[in-house]
Parts: C-alpha cells; sequence; structure tokens
C-alpha cells in the first residue's frame, strides 16, 4: 500500500511539473503570437483563447473521467469546480501579490458578470443532482453565447488598451536546482519533440496534446490511489488534481501579470472558469449521452456549497475592486490566499 501510494505521488508530481514546463516554455508563447495575429485586445486573448487552451487539463481529465468505464464522472465535474475556486482564489490572488496594479474596469465587470450567470446556470442544474441531455447542451450553448458577447462588447463598447507589456517576467527563469537537474533529461525530450518559436500553431497542438495525455494518467493515478487509501474520488479531484490542472492557469497570468497586463491575467482566471464549467462539463457530458442513455449524477451535496463559495468569492472581488477604486495590490491577494486555505481545511475536515 505504501510503495503504491509513494508511485502515486510520484508520477501526479511529475505530471505537475511537466505540465507547468509545457506551458510555460512553449504554451504560453505560443498563444501570444496567435493573440497577435488574431489582433485581439490582451482581455478578449485571456477570456478565450488563454483560457481555452490553458483550461486543456481540466476539460480532458473531464472528458476521460465521464468517458471511462465505471461511476467517475465526479472526478471530473470536482476537479472543474475545485479548479474555478483555486482560479477565483489563488490565481488572482497570486496576481494582486505580485504586481499592484490598476486595472480597466470594463472588462473585468464584463467577464465577471458573465460570471455569475454561468454559476447560476451550474446551480439550477446540480440542484437536482443530475445532468440530463437537453442540460449539457445548455452548457455549450451558453458558452457560445459567452464568446459572441465579448466580441459585441468589444466591438460596441470600445475601451483604451494601449500599454505595452513590461519586459519584467517574461517568462519564470529556471534554476539549476537539484530538480531541475534531474529532469534536464526530460526536458531535452521536450525541446526535441515540439517544433521552432516560430512554428507556433504547432506549438498550440503538441502543447494541447502533451496535457491531454498528461491529463489521462492524473485519471487514472486518482482513481488508482481512491482505491488504495479508501477516500472518496471527489475529494481527491478537488484538492489535488484541481490545483495540479490549474497550474497552466497560474503560470500564464503570473507571466502576463508581471509583464504589467493585469486584465489579461485575471480575464484568463474568470475566463477560464466560464470555460471550465460550461464547455468543460458540457462537452464531456453530450460525448457521455451520445454513446449512452443514462443519466450523469452529481454530487450535489458535496458540490452546492463549492458553488456558494464561488458566489461569495466574486462578491468579495466586486467589493474589493469598488472600495480600491479598480486598484488591487498585495493586501487583497493575501486575503484571497487565505480564504482559499480555509477552503483547503474544510475539504480535509469533510473526509
Amino acid at each position: 500500500m505504501l510503495i503504491s501510494v509513494l508511485i502515486f505521488i510520484l508520477i501526479v508530481s511529475l505530471s505537475f511539473i511537466l505540465l507547468a514546463r509545457i506551458t510555460n516554455e512553449y504554451f504560453v508563447p505560443s498563444l501570444d503570437i496567435i493573440a497577435k495575429k488574431l489582433k485581439m485586445s490582451s482581455d478578449m486573448a485571456g477570456a478565450t483563447l488563454m483560457a481555452i487552451g490553458s483550461s486543456a487539463p481540466e476539460l480532458a481529465i473531464a472528458i476521460f473521467a465521464v468517458l471511462r468505464p465505471g461511476e467517475h464522472s465526479e472526478i471530473g465535474i470536482g476537479t472543474i469546480v475545485g479548479s474555478a475556486i483555486f482560479n477565483i482564489l489563488v490565481i488572482i490572488g497570486a496576481v494582486a501579490v505580485i504586481k499592484k496594479t490598476l486595472i480597466n474596469w470594463q472588462p473585468i465587470a464584463r467577464d465577471l458578470f458573465f460570471y455569475l450567470l454561468t454559476l447560476f446556470i451550474l446551480y439550477l442544474i446540480f440542484r437536482n443532482g443530475s445532468i440530463t441531455l437537453i442540460e449539457s447542451i445548455i452548457f455549450i450553448v451558453s458558452y457560445i453565447a459567452y464568446v459572441v458577447f465579448i466580441y459585441v462588447y468589444n466591438h460596441v463598447l470600445k475601451y483604451k488598451d494601449d500599454r505595452e507589456p513590461e519586459n519584467e517576467g517574461n517568462k519564470i527563469e529556471n534554476n539549476n536546482s537539484g530538480l531541475s537537474i534531474i529532469l534536464k533529461p526530460v526536458y531535452a525530450i521536450l525541446d526535441i519533440i515540439f517544433p521552432a518559436k516560430n512554428n507556433y500553431l504547432m506549438l498550440f497542438f503538441i502543447s494541447i496534446i502533451l496535457i491531454s495525455g498528461l491529463s489521462l494518467l492524473l485519471v487514472e493515478s486518482t482513481i488508482s490511489v481512491a482505491r488504495i487509501i479508501h477516500i472518496p474520488e471527489i475529494f481527491i479531484a478537488m484538492t489535488v488534481l484541481a490545483i495540479g490542472s490549474s497550474v497552466p492557469d497560474l503560470l500564464s497570468s503570473v507571466i502576463v501579470a508581471k509583464q504589467g497586463r493585469g486584465e489579461m491575467a485575471i480575464s484568463n482566471a474568470v475566463g477560464s472558469n466560464i470555460f471550465d464549467i460550461l464547455i468543460g462539463i458540457g462537452l464531456p457530458s453530450l460525448l457521455f449521452f451520445i454513446g449512452s442513455n443514462e443519466t450523469i449524477m452529481v454530487d450535489n451535496q458535496h458540490l452546492t456549497p463549492s458553488i456558494i463559495l464561488l458566489f461569495g468569492s466574486i462578491l468579495l472581488i466586486l467589493i474589493i475592486f469598488l472600495i480600491n477604486k479598480w486598484k488591487i495590490g498585495p493586501k487583497a491577494g493575501i486575503s484571497l490566499l487565505i480564504i482559499y486555505l480555509m477552503y483547503i481545511a474544510w475539504e480535509i475536515f469533510q473526509i
């Protein structure tokens, strides 16, 4: 038993490290180039393109969990809800701690408003303890409406977005720690797999493929360890998997925050949550219903308090923004991080 758990820890740790490496070295650079090619504003890139790409782990985990034989849908749903809490509290908190910044209120208010609608849809669907085919379609259609909403918003209600990225923190520097030395052969293999930086489309798609493969590995490891140590799969999903799968979101947000693009970092966090909930739950559910007539059951007793926490977190963030006149800094960031630590303590207490 002990050896099996240690193997699980090793697999999960390595998967998270690789997710971070792929995101920092290959994924974020490809997204920046794609956003420039499409002439997207920084907040729109964060809320759509970066959110879709960096949410690949959560989506992949949800798909593999729902389609895997047996009742494992709670892994995917739990990962998405747990990741949503991580994104709001930890990512926005980390962005605030790293660099105090004045943000444009229009895109942030827009995304937070639509996110509240997303949470309302999630609550209404989850309160019955199941997901139906119609409800999975509602999730997907709602996300399409969100993308259209952003496009129309940026063309009708334009705002000034002319700040150039600062040179600070374009990437997270590697160090010569023992871990980096040990993983150097693995990093060398990644450098061989990925093409040159100017081949940004290949960088993007290879990143998505590898992120998905690592996510599948995480799903299988989670199921195995839950059986070994006899704890609910949903607990591991809402804590360990949620944190690990959110590493790409965290790193990409930290990078752009250091460049002085606070709106992009926060829009990425909020946009990722909208994508995670609407597509991360809607698409796997729809794929499930295509091959089965069964109903997907939801542990609403465990998930409802987390959804309420998300509602409360959004209201808290709005209050912080209004009080500080749309400035965000270390004090607000530390408060959000403390709330997340309290949430983790509560989750542990629930076992």
